[in-house]
């Protein structure tokens, strides 16, 4: 099976993507509503949580799980694969969703002037994760973050599409238009649920990249690359979903988001 983590919702907007294009596969979704957000938690807080949605997942025959967290993705991921995975699960796979916007990013900037904007929570923001992956990638780039603090727990309240919306989204926009940015990062899956707001504000010519396009296509890349693996399709394929609290909610959000009913199971850690 293939696993998804998030602290709530925003992962969803990945994974109904990532099963449109690979549909002949087992899924499992756990999103930790109970703890959520993630965005102002310490680094600390962040691995003990994601160590135990790992832990949960692969004990529920998960081969690789996706981090559709960008907070989890800059501040679990790397000490989960070099220090967590070769102790506890050889031979297990856990993937983050920032590489693959950067990567995504920069095949789309051979035409622009790399100027990248960032828009992420306080953790994503000062762990300066997209100045460093771009770093490695390209030097010449220029990368500006801004945090965006409400938006996750407008996704979470299923807020999401309000009109009202418009007036946060410009103030947390306005300093990245300010720096002259061709390309705008979603650098968190909860903010793929705006798209269609932050389109109609910024200038047309502005790219916008986020995970839920960028992942799908990577994860079946990395399945192609990696038959070792034996994650296979399925004739029947099944999809499960756990939360760690509010179910009711997280059923009837998560059911409008992903545009099916879904009956998520509780679970605690």
């Amino acid at each position: 099976m293939i696993g998804f983590f998030d602290s709530g919702l925003g992962g969803l907007s990945v994974f109904k993507e990532t099963v449109k294009r690979l549909p002949k596969y087992d899924y499992i979704y756990l999103g930790d509503t109970a703890r959520s957000p993630y965005g102002n938690k310490s680094q600390a807080e962040i691995y003990q949580f994601a160590c135990q949605a790992v832990d949960f997942l692969f004990n529920n025959g998960c081969k690789l799980i996706i981090l559709a967290c960008n907070t989890a993705s800059s501040k679990a991921l790397r000490k989960i694969q070099r220090q967590y995975l070769p102790k506890f699960w050889p031979g297990r796979r856990v993937l983050g969703v920032i590489i693959p916007a950067v990567e995504d990013s920069i095949s789309k900037l051979k035409n622009h002037n790399n100027r990248v904007g960032v828009m992420a929570t306080k953790t994503t923001v000062d762990s300066k994760v997209f100045e460093k992956e771009f770093k490695k990638k390209n030097r010449q780039i220029k990368v500006f973050t801004k945090a965006c603090p409400l938006l996750v727990s407008l996704v979470e309240e299923g807020k999401y599409n309000l009109p009202e919306n418009k007036i946060i989204l410009e103030r947390y926009l306005k300093p990245l238009l300010a720096k002259k940015i061709d390309m705008l990062i979603l650098g968190c899956t909860h903010f793929s649920y705006f798209k269609k707001q932050i389109r109609q504000i910024i200038n047309p010519d502005i790219s916008l990249v986020s995970a839920d396009i960028a992942v799908p296509a990577r994860i079946e890349d990395y399945l192609r690359r990696h038959p070792e693996l034996g994650i296979k399709p399925k004739i029947k394929s099944k999809k499960l979903f756990y939360t760690t609290d509010q179910t009711q909610r997280f059923k009837l959000l998560g059911s409008r988001l992903l545009g099916e009913k879904i009956d998520p199971k509780v679970i605690s850690f």
